[in-house]
């Protein structure tokens, strides 16, 4: 398991989120969507989750919130858990969420401002009408939205301008921390890039700390710190951003970084594209052992028999693989 320092803000330890199924008359089996998964975030820094679609990354972030009940493991935050009603309640003021698609995650009955302040109004964080409305201004005003903006609806917005209500309505309790759920996959990529600079900036400003979940690996590597990546419901590698894209210790991190385009035709000419076999097998029915066995260009006898455990590899490059040092 990575090392979890004193400094750690978020700490997760064999987190595991598992979904009952119904197969057939009376009968469910467990969707394992998060299994057995560890990992440490300091103060700070922001930590990029990618993977397939529908390997559990989003999950995760969920599940660390407590939007979902976790099935098994343990969550603290600075050092201390989070179990009980009121420690989860103490834990929402100071950790917090943006979501991925800003067309659904805002009331389309509720004016701009009181998207905003609806956090302010569930934890009554103000005195006053006067000093509520304040509040909401100087949140508008911090990503980039006018005050004549607040009485209107979420519908008479662009893309790009809804999730910044959203990162607005997620920053009104001063947190510490926020889940990033995909927060410009549904943008257009002219917009992204604001999005992401606003990002980086408010957390300069603020000393935020991201766990920053997509799919896009260059807009992971533009804002992370420290790169995970997930594959059916496991963590399979975790290192610094530039050293995982540099030098990649899975397989399956490999073939991800050999997808991402090259701006150099001569580098991309000798890069060789990883292509993998088969799809990606269902939760319902994981492979036994290590998850990517099926779809492993390496995969041996021993690869079927047991999950890898996941440990370090180099300084700080953690990876779940039996044959990690034959294949590096």
């Amino acid at each position: 398991m990575p090392e979890i320092t004193e400094k750690s803000l978020i700490e997760v330890r064999h987190l595991k989120q598992y979904f009952s199924i119904n197969v057939g008359m009376f009968k469910s089996k467990p969707l394992k969507a998060v299994d057995d998964v560890s990992f440490a975030i300091r103060k700070g820094e922001t930590l990029g989750l990618v993977g397939e679609s529908g390997c559990g990354k989003t999950t995760v972030g969920r599940t660390l919130l407590h939007l979902y009940k976790p099935t098994g493991g343990e969550i603290l935050y600075n050092g201390q858990p989070v179990q009980t009603r009121e420690e989860i309640n103490a834990f929402r003021k100071k950790a917090t969420m943006v979501f991925q698609d800003p067309y659904s995650s805002l009331n389309p009955r509720m004016t701009v401002s009181d998207i905003i302040g609806e956090p302010l109004d569930i934890h009554k964080m103000y005195g006053s009408k006067a000093e509520r409305q304040e509040r909401i201004l100087e949140l508008m005003d911090k990503v980039g939205l006018n005050s004549e903006h607040a009485a209107r609806y979420a519908h008479e917005f662009s893309g790009g301008q809804r999730q910044r209500i959203g990162i607005a309505r997620a920053l009104a309790l001063d947190p510490e921390f926020i889940v990033c759920d995909e927060p410009v996959s549904a943008l257009d990529v002219s917009i992204q890039a604001q999005v992401i600079n606003m990002f980086d900036e408010l957390q300069d400003q603020l000393e935020l700390t991201y766990l920053f979940i997509a799919h896009d690996i260059l807009v992971v590597r533009h804002i992370s710190d420290r790169i995970a990546v997930m594959y059916l419901g496991k963590m399979v590698e975790l290192a610094d951003a530039k050293e995982i894209y540099e030098h990649p210790l899975h397989p399956y991190t490999k073939s991800l970084m050999s997808a991402v385009p090259q701006p150099d035709p001569r580098i991309a000419r000798a890069n060789k594209r990883i292509v993998l076999s088969g799809d990606i097998p269902s939760p319902l029915n994981a492979p036994s052992g290590c998850p990517f066995r099926t779809r492993c260009p390496h995969a041996t006898e021993a690869c079927a028999e047991a999950m890898p455990e996941f440990k370090e590899a180099a300084p700080g490059h953690f990876a779940a693989c039996h044959r990690i040092a034959e294949l590096n």
